[in-house]
């Protein structure tokens, strides 16, 4: 891939997509920016890539622009470079709950753009990123896209109708996780571990059964059910789980969360 990319934004995600970047198209095709000079001069630097000084002296002849800014960024950044962009150029978006119909409303001509909604393991490349097209994007553009992501972990495709619900499991999921690694290491040092060791277990365990999971063809119910001796420790675990609502409890944390993403595209949108 030869196309040369614009970064704007290289906050800890933006830093995670840079790395996939530079990984796919080489440090010299890659120029940054980002609204604290001091620390996007430092990422450049750590990343061999060229600095950028303005949005739109980055923007300007990219094939490819990524805005990894916050919600309420987005549109003074289309401001700076939509007058510099090609008609050719594909413009990615990560900002959550911003839809597509948004950006392209607020550039001066119509461009291919690309919603992504990454979540935080892509600091690590496990990371999992939900793609959904604009009008003007195709099938190729996506394919694009979904190459440049690479090196952030799993690249999935969905309309954009799902983007919501995808930012709230996905994106927001990390954050249940690390709750419930959080609440099995206490639960650990309760029952009389030393926190260090609690923490060990509770961490490895989550990651060794997600992996296993990942690995799998077998639903989860049925990975559960060989955990499960009849009478045994794990079903009685289960069972205080239902008997205090998890299941419900992390239905209605998606909800929530879904929710939410669909205002903060209101909001902005209005």
């Amino acid at each position: 891939m030869t196309v040369d990319v614009a970064l704007i934004g290289v906050g800890v995600m933006g830093d995670a997509v840079l790395t996939s970047l530079v990984s796919v198209v080489g440090a010299d095709r890659v120029q940054v920016t980002d609204g604290r000079p001091e620390h996007g001069k430092e990422r450049a630097a750590a990343h061999g890539v060229r600095w950028g000084g303005s949005n739109a002296e980055t923007a300007k002849g990219a094939g490819v622009v990524v805005l990894a800014v916050k919600p309420k960024d987005v549109s003074a950044v289309l401001a700076d470079i939509g007058p510099v962009l090609a008609a050719d150029t594909v413009l990615v978006s990560i900002a959550a709950g911003i839809p597509t119909a948004f950006l392209e409303t607020r550039l001066d001509q119509p461009v291919p753009v690309v919603r992504v909604m990454p979540n935080t393991p892509a600091t690590i490349g496990q990371g999992v990123s939900v793609m959904s097209p604009g009008s003007h994007a195709t099938g190729e553009h996506l394919d694009q896209v979904a190459g440049l992501l690479a090196g952030t972990g799993t690249v999935l495709r969905v309309p954009e109708s799902d983007q919501d619900v995808v930012t709230a499991i996905s994106g927001s999921g990390p954050a249940y996780v690390f709750y419930l690694i959080d609440a099995l290491a206490e639960a650990g040092v309760l029952g009389g571990l030393s926190r260090a060791t609690a923490l060990e277990l509770a961490t490895r365990t989550v990651a060794g059964a997600g992996a296993m999971a990942a690995a799998s063809e077998e639903h989860p119910v049925l990975l559960r059910e060989k955990v499960s001796s009849p009478a045994g420790t794990t079903v009685a675990g289960v069972r205080a789980l239902d008997e205090h609502g998890v299941r419900a409890g992390l239905v209605a944390a998606v909800e929530a969360a879904r929710t939410r993403s669909i205002e903060l595209g209101r909001t902005l949108a209005d």
